[in-house]
């Protein structure tokens, strides 16, 4: 039978599923709504749709890693309590979607979307696979991963060094731990201040000097250098001062303990989620 528009438009209100579904529930059917409303219900889209607007910002951030720490991926699945980022179910999607990340770059948001859709209708909150990421080692170094309050914050890193032996050393396997936790707590946003968009700084330099505004013109220059320097400090890992030692920059802790095992370092990329920005 021939479904009208008008029919779609019902159904949709109803269920604030998308029109092609609502039709294709309806040609199902013969035309049913109470039927039509019945089969979107089972395939928990209804439910889905209905929850697409309730804010989700509790969950979790995981990492999983593979071929023995070569291959790393973390994942964001966002929830809309913090009782369901406890749910032992909820949990069990996450670390499903940790471990399809780390065989794909596209976005799980999309490989998982009827997972997606059958957990939201089986919990009953809107839930949300926010975003996720995979590093593969390239060359000789180390890939790493922290998990910070119970998921709340997440972080990867990938550090080179010169040397094969140095990567299963120690001292080198600490460094980069220990490069995670910085990271975890001092978020940068920057790697180096050659990431940092030109109008960007721009935008800061016009700032600096507005507050220096009236002092004699010879200075001014040397002052707004300064604060762009501590402005580097503050939002470029290499420049931030180490949490654990802060009179000691990123910089100098990769050189000193470059120093130490006869090799060079370089942080090749990092990425840090917190959970719900």
């Amino acid at each position: 039978m021939a479904i009208t528009a008008s029919e779609v438009k019902a159904l949709r209100d109803a269920t604030n599923v998308s029109m092609m579904e609502c039709k294709r529930a309806l040609v199902e059917t013969d035309g049913d709504l109470e039927g039509a409303t019945k089969l979107l219900r089972e395939r928990g889209m209804a439910v889905a749709a209905k929850r697409a607007t309730k804010a989700a910002n509790q969950g979790i951030i995981t990492a999983t890693e593979t071929d023995g720490g070569k291959t790393i991926a973390m994942v964001e699945v966002n929830c809309e309590t913090d009782f369901v980022a406890r749910n032992e179910d909820f949990q069990k999607f996450v670390a499903d979607a940790g471990d399809k990340a780390l065989a794909t770059d596209d976005a799980l948001s999309d490989v998982m979307a009827d997972e997606l859709v059958e957990q939201i209708a089986a919990i009953g909150e809107n839930l949300k696979i926010r975003r996720n990421l995979r590093y593969q080692l390239s060359g000789t170094g180390k890939l790493a991963s922290y998990i910070h309050l119970g998921g709340k914050v997440g972080v990867v890193i990938e550090v080179a060094c010169g040397k094969e032996e140095t990567a299963t050393s120690p001292v080198f396997e600490e460094l980069v731990k220990d490069l995670t936790l910085h990271i975890a707590a001092a978020a940068p946003p920057y790697l180096t201040s050659a990431e940092i968009p030109a109008d960007v700084i721009a935008e800061e330099r016009a700032i600096f000097a507005k507050q220096v505004e009236g002092k004699p013109e010879q200075i001014i220059g040397k002052i707004v250098d300064g604060k762009v320097e501590k402005f580097y400090a503050e939002t470029c890992l290499v420049n931030q001062g180490f949490v654990k030692e802060p009179k000691q920059s990123i910089t100098q802790l990769l050189e000193a303990k470059g120093k130490e095992l006869s090799d060079t370092f370089e942080i090749k990329r990092f990425e840090r989620y917190q959970l719900g920005a």
